[in-house]
């Protein structure tokens, strides 16, 4: 939709604009339709065109996002979205790129590329829906899965830890990191929004549960009555000291809203790149010059 403030044409969108032909396949009930939604308002807020946002996301039930959207999107192999979405920010910095998968896409074979895309600290929105089971390949471990849990690949129970989403990333220095939950899409909109307007690298973990093969005291409907609002609780997201004390109850209290965020961002890489460019502008070949840099001497 367009209007006229002046001379001054506006495009405004909805969340129409945003959402593809596709019909999502997940099951009734599973928490991503709402993560899905909320994306779509956040997105409407922002204001930016489709062709201007590019979504790309691994493998499991949660990337299947990009599909769901009108923006620019690449469906990538398992545990790999981090890297390619660096590499299609800093090809085209002018893109907004979110990046969108699931506890065992994001912790698992792709958690070696978290810590190096929290300290590169490229403008990024990472939206882990955590539902600590594997739903896509019908119900096996995830890394976040509690220990004890009973699966179709521990028919006694795990004996393993599980990972701490929330206290991996604010140790390794994300300057954005939040929580939330479908059970509350108020909430869960603004943390994307807020997210998608900090500059640098942000953390969003979403405890969107599997309605088929998750636990049925974690759903929806127990979300409702278990959460506690960070800001309720008059944590200040300024102070990453209590930010990682409150991380450590990951898994047994769901605290939702803004666990960390910086109140001065550090530059992004992307920013880092251009400014090293426009210093060394003045040192560079001219082009038909360039193989000369090879020539034996």
């Amino acid at each position: 939709m367009t209007t006229n403030v002046g001379a001054q044409a506006i495009e405004s969108y909805t969340t129409k604009d945003y959402r593809s032909a596709l019909t999502p396949i997940w099951c009734p009930g599973c928490g991503d339709f709402g993560v899905l939604s909320a994306i779509y308002r956040a997105l409407t807020n922002i204001g930016r065109p489709p062709h201007e946002i590019a979504f790309v996301s691994g493998i499991g039930c949660s990337s299947r996002i990009p599909g769901y959207t009108t923006a620019y999107g690449f469906n990538s192999v398992h545990g790999r979205a981090l890297p390619i979405a660096q590499g299609i920010k800093l090809a085209n910095p002018d893109l907004l790129v979110l990046v969108a998968g699931g506890d065992g896409d994001g912790f698992s074979i792709g958690g070696g590329h978290l810590p190096h895309a929290i300290r590169r600290n490229l403008d990024l929105t990472y939206i882990v829906m955590d539902n600590q089971i594997y739903g896509l390949t019908k119900g096996q471990l995830s890394p976040t899965s509690p220990q004890g849990l009973s699966t179709v690949t521990s028919t006694y129970g795990s004996l393993e830890a599980p990972v701490n989403p929330l206290s991996y990333v604010l140790g390794y220095g994300a300057g954005f990191v939040a929580q939330g939950t479908p059970a509350d899409m108020v909430g869960l909109e603004a943390l994307i929004l807020a997210g998608i307007r900090f500059p640098g690298f942000a953390f969003i973990n979403v405890q969107s549960p599997c309605v088929t093969f998750g636990q049925p005291e974690l759903q929806l409907k127990a979300h409702k009555a278990m959460l506690k609002r960070l800001d309720a609780l008059g944590h200040d997201p300024t102070d990453r000291v209590r930010a990682l004390t409150l991380a450590q109850d990951y898994g047994k209290e769901l605290y939702v809203g803004m666990f960390y965020q910086a109140p001065t961002p550090a530059p992004t890489y992307g920013a880092l790149v251009r400014t090293r460019q426009e210093r060394l502008r003045g040192q560079a070949r001219p082009k038909e010059r360039i193989l000369e840099m090879f020539a034996p001497a």
